[in-house]
């Protein structure tokens, strides 16, 4: 019988390691060099074993630091391919206010939103999966929009469910939501965001930024969101059209 490659062999030794909690808690694994060294292999077999655990989600990396051990399930993937996708966040999260609801003068998202003045309504929270802090949000809506949900008690201050804000939007609004023009940078996190996710101020970030908008092309709500590399993966499915 023919043996396996030996990047498949070091693939397998290094999940078991994992499961058996040698790098437990989301440590930090062994560099290629290191690994490449200790077992006398190649660099590029031992990048092609850490590929495929990076894309089965058991190790994953954070530029300029390294590679993850995938912490037993903390780490949270999302899986995204449509707007229906971003509105079931709340199925496995929990969004928690962190500043709720309220009338703000924001001259960017007011551009954004396409409003004739500079007044927006914004609520800022962050989200948790499992009790583990992954993201920062705030969420800008036209004046007209926020007055349907103005009274929602899960857009206070200190509220915690499982609601979306676009998912809380809707049934109040006069059409569908239709569309969500996404932008993905790299930020850093400021102090609101490292005191949100747990990090240092200045840590690398996912920089996210939705603006939804309506069956009608009115945009309703302009999200800018923050995650945490070491806790988010995102990871959406591209086909061929037709």
């Amino acid at each position: 019988m023919k043996a396996p490659p030996a990047y498949q062999v070091l693939r397998e030794r290094l999940r078991e390691e994992i499961v058996a909690g040698r790098y437990a808690d989301g440590a930090r694994l062994p560099t290629e060099s290191e690994l490449s060294a200790r077992h006398g292999l190649s660099r590029q077999t031992v990048r092609r074993a850490f590929q495929d655990l990076v894309a089965e989600g058991v190790v994953y990396r954070v530029p300029g630091r390294g590679s993850y051990a995938g912490e037993g399930g903390r780490r949270y993937l999302r899986r995204l391919g449509s707007v229906d996708d971003l509105m079931s966040l709340s199925d496995d999260t929990t969004m928690e206010v962190l500043d709720g609801l309220r009338r703000r003068v924001d001259i960017d998202a007011a551009s954004r939103l396409r409003l004739d003045d500079d007044v927006v309504h914004s609520v800022t929270f962050r989200r948790l999966h499992d009790g583990v802090p992954f993201g920062h949000t705030v969420v800008h809506l036209p004046p007209a929009v926020a007055a349907a949900v103005s009274a929602s008690p899960h857009l206070r201050t200190a509220a915690v469910s499982t609601h979306t804000v676009i998912g809380l939007l809707e049934p109040h609004l006069d059409a569908p939501i239709a569309e969500a023009a996404q932008t993905i940078t790299v930020g850093m996190a400021d102090a609101g965001v490292a005191a949100a996710v747990g990090c240092e101020p200045g840590h690398p970030m996912l920089r996210v930024d939705r603006l939804y908008g309506d069956d009608d092309g009115r945009p309703v709500e302009l999200a800018v969101s923050h995650f945490l590399p070491e806790q988010y993966t995102y990871r959406v499915t591209l086909r061929r059209s037709g």
